[in-house]
């Protein structure tokens, strides 16, 4: 979907990519960061918002200079761009025509995505009535009103209450399984990538420090035990450590490493000895939260 080579963009004499250098497959993709990581700078030189400072990239096997990638990709920005006046069906029809799509193929087309992302209901009332969740399925109907190959989103489920979170993320999921278009999801929310993706890149300071599909990246990691304890986690994390196993205090709880034989055994042993009350006791598999957080402290 996505080959760059040594890409690099500079604001002045402040790098915001550094030497990127990815291969991104077809599908779902997360695209993670954190603030100022040039997630955003990296997606605008994809859709030729940017250029470059240095480095190549071709998308959908382009070269970014060729116009025709324009009717193949769609954009769902993660600003509050929409003009309040025109209703949604008003607002996809006209990006459909920029498009390149004829008059009534956009209708047609406007009414689908519409109803699509479950604005079927709402589709002539004004853009500025309507939810913070409602503009988001705005935006995702323009970046699909012209059957593009790949949509890159960005913060999709922003503004959103739970139910309508997991719709967007069914959305998304059914966009790459029934419609075949590929997603490249640029958020801060690690369990939207977990719910909807194959494969991540994950940037820090403009720099590339992980790819590749998520079951790989994650099979990495060791499984741990969190334990919830009455008073001060750290000392009974010390005394945990005293016994030989890997724990350390993560915000209110203990974290341990369950690769340690008998670790059921020895926690609840130390914890009898010690006259120490367990609350909580809970293993947890390995997740795209626990990948971050030891990538980011590197």
């Amino acid at each position: 979907m996505v080959e760059t080579y040594n890409l690099t963009k500079y604001y002045g004499k402040t790098p915001a990519l550094q030497g990127v250098s990815v291969r991104i497959p077809p599908g779902n993709v997360g695209l993670l960061g954190e603030n100022g990581a040039g997630k955003t700078t990296f997606l605008k030189i994809l859709l030729g918002l940017l250029a470059p400072t240095a480095g190549s990239a071709r998308l959908l096997g382009r070269d970014l200079s060729d116009r025709e990638l324009r009717r193949r990709v769609g954009y769902m920005p993660e600003e509050d761009c929409l003009p309040p006046d025109l209703s949604p069906m008003d607002f996809v029809v006209r990006l459909g025509r920029l498009s390149g799509l004829p008059y009534r193929a956009a209708m047609e087309r406007a009414h689908d995505v519409l109803y699509l992302v479950g604005l079927g209901e709402e589709r002539f009332r004004p853009i500025g009535g309507l939810s913070a969740g409602m503009k988001q399925r705005v935006k995702l109907a323009q970046a699909l009103v012209h059957d593009p190959q790949v949509v890159f989103l960005d913060e999709p489920t922003a503004g959103m209450d739970p139910q309508g979170r997991d719709e967007m993320l069914q959305i998304i999921r059914d966009l790459r399984d029934k419609l075949g278009i590929h997603i490249l999801l640029s958020t801060h929310l690690l369990l939207d990538v977990e719910r909807t993706c194959d494969a991540v890149v994950i940037l820090k300071e403009g720099q590339v420090i992980a790819q590749g599909p998520l079951a790989e990246l994650l099979a990495g990691l060791e499984e741990r035990v969190y334990v919830r304890v009455a008073g001060d986690p750290h000392e009974f994390a010390q005394i945990l450590q005293g016994a030989g196993l890997r724990a350390a205090v993560v915000g209110t709880e203990i974290a341990i490493e369950s690769d340690a034989e008998g670790l059921y055994e020895i926690i609840w042993k130390e914890a009898a000895q010690h006259h120490v009350q367990i609350r909580r006791l809970e293993r947890q598999g390995r997740t795209l939260e626990q990948l971050f957080v030891r990538l980011m402290s590197l």
